[in-house]
């Protein structure tokens, strides 16, 4: 196959133990020919990965935030300068998650929310300093109920909302959204200790080739993507070729063509090392 696009995963895939990009992960990017687009693909908000893309000298390279909810590209203006285009933006409408934001009161868990490129943490708690540090983001803080008033004035709803506590609070939030919003939304636990939760008819995958077909006349199958966790499955099935790190959730390698090393091993530059030689 002619690969003419990448399409990464962030975090378990790209970054190594310490949430960072490796120096070899770097060198491998940007010694891609200059005709090979690169997306980075993850549940995070634009400025979370604007600055992995800055190291890897992507900065005029579209972005899927959200797991698909909000596609970004970039245009030249006249003077030169990146002007930054919205393709696509799906959100959680505010009567979900005000139901989420009820569901969890009461409880130990963290509920944020998180609109374009904003991040609204109800208090600088240990989960806000957490997500802070590893995404070098910073949040607004704000209440839920002031967030969710403020966008149901204004039309406007949800990217995603986040939430983060004690694992067995997560598995009866979990419960008690499915039975409160049938089928309406996508819950993804990212970790035992993290649900994250978007609209159920976006993913990587649909981002993905709404992307190439609106902005670049690319064809999914000429595309390679990496990913470790659920929501990449269909993102690999999607592709050409599809691999998988070593690291990945026996779901995900299952789908992938290929498995290539962990992430802490570099395996998503031992992949692109192999393929362009």
């Amino acid at each position: 196959m002619k690969i003419r696009a990448i399409c990464s995963d962030i975090d378990g895939t790209l970054l190594d133990s310490r949430r960072q990009l490796s120096e070899r992960t770097i060198r491998a990017i940007r010694h891609l020919p200059d005709n090979i687009l690169v997306i980075l693909a993850s549940s995070r908000m634009p400025a979370a990965m604007r600055h992995l893309q800055s190291e890897l000298g992507l900065s005029r390279h579209p972005l899927i935030c959200y797991n698909g909810g909000y596609i970004l590209y970039f245009e030249t203006g006249k003077l030169g300068a990146p002007i930054i285009k919205v393709l696509d933006s799906v959100t959680i409408p505010v009567e979900h998650c005000r139901t989420i934001s009820t569901l969890a009161s009461g409880t130990d868990l963290h509920v944020s929310l998180y609109s374009e490129d904003c991040w609204y943490a109800p208090a600088y708690d240990s989960w806000t300093e957490r997500e802070e540090r590893i995404t070098k983001a910073s949040p607004q803080l704000a209440s839920n109920t002031d967030v969710l008033a403020d966008w149901e004035q204004h039309n406007t709803g949800a990217h995603k909302v986040m939430c983060m506590g004690p694992a067995d609070q997560i598995e009866a939030l979990i419960t008690a959204i499915e039975a409160a919003c049938p089928g309406a939304l996508h819950l993804y636990r990212s970790k035992s200790t993290y649900l994250e939760i978007a609209p159920k008819r976006i993913s990587k995958a649909t981002a993905l080739e709404q992307l190439l077909r609106k902005q670049y006349s690319i064809l999914m199958a000429d595309v390679m993507a990496f990913g470790d966790n659920y929501n990449d499955v269909d993102l690999l099935q999607s592709v050409g070729l599809g691999i998988a790190v070593n690291n990945a959730r026996e779901e995900v390698k299952a789908v992938a063509k290929e498995v290539t090393e962990s992430n802490i091993d570099d395996g998503v530059a031992v992949a692109i090392e192999k393929y362009f030689k």
